[in-house]
């Protein structure tokens, strides 16, 4: 890509709200402080196109400095990945910043999904089966960036969102545009199943599946203590397990889950998350 194209690029994706550039990569908005947003990255409260993540003491302006932020992404890099991710961004420019953007499902890639199906065998060590059971559920797939497609489901099991995880050189995760985490979550699919374990990640719920078959596993879609969908699990009286990272964060996020809701017990991975414990009592397949 020569200089010119990286410049024209730059001026039409700089003005991408700042709103979506968070809920692509995960972010949720504060419940209470509307400005404000969590991120893996911290806090980040947005003002028009400023933004501040008040855990580091680093601002900038516009999308491409937050994309860079975010992301650990030089200034081409970052250009290229709103390129990439944000599609008609003329469009985005001039729309209204607002949390209710319309979901937008990446759309399946047949081709793609032999790649999808052995990053997640060989790298993430989850059962070959249990993938395809996903598979066939219609929970995951592959996009045509070979991105794997773990979807939300809310009422009715219909779509309210998705996680996107980059599975080539890439490496990257994120929501898909419109994504209403407070609305569904990705699960495995255990009918059966009376205990309940939240984890952080799609991936993360696969493979504490993967250790604990007789278990509903679900998503969070990032560690949060209190999503709207989680007081109809426990009025339900499922016995709820929080299974969030073994961080700061994850600590942090489940001590407060536990004092919203006092029923709701410490499920702590041995390992950094499910899935490192899952590749640990694993061996992997060669490529």
């Amino acid at each position: 890509m020569t200089f010119q194209e990286i410049r024209d690029r730059a001026n039409r994706v700089r003005g991408i709200p700042l709103q979506d550039v968070l809920l692509l990569t995960g972010a949720t908005r504060d419940r209470y402080d509307t400005a404000k947003w969590h991120s893996e990255k911290g806090t980040i409260s947005c003002t028009g196109t400023k933004f501040m993540n008040w855990n580091h003491m680093i601002g900038g302006g516009g999308a491409i400095d937050l994309a860079m932020h975010l992301n650990n992404l030089d200034f081409k890099a970052a250009v290229e990945w709103l390129w990439d991710h944000f599609p008609n961004p003329d469009h985005r420019e001039q729309a209204q910043p607002s949390c209710g953007t319309n979901l937008t499902l990446p759309p399946q890639e047949r081709s793609k999904l032999p790649g999808v199906r052995r990053y997640l065998v060989q790298e993430r060590a989850i059962p070959a089966s249990l993938i395809q059971i996903l598979i066939e559920s219609g929970r995951l797939y592959a996009d045509n960036r070979s991105n794997a497609v773990f979807l939300l489901l809310g009422k009715e099991n219909k779509p309210v969102g998705a996680e996107l995880r980059g599975t080539t050189h890439e490496r990257w995760r994120g929501m898909a545009p419109g994504s209403q985490k407070n609305l569904g979550y990705f699960s495995v699919p255990a009918p059966r199943a009376s205990t309940v374990v939240l984890c952080e990640s799609a991936i993360d719920a696969i493979s504490c599946f993967a250790l604990h078959p007789g278990r509903f596993c679900i998503s969070t879609s990032g560690a949060r203590p209190n999503p709207s969908w989680l007081p109809f699990l426990v009025r339900q009286g499922h016995e709820i397990y929080c299974g969030f990272d073994s961080d700061s964060t994850g600590e942090k996020m489940a001590k407060d889950m536990i004092v919203l809701y006092p029923t709701i017990k410490r499920l702590r991975p041995t390992y950094h998350d499910w899935n490192d414990l899952l590749k640990a009592h694993t061996t992997l397949p060669s490529a």
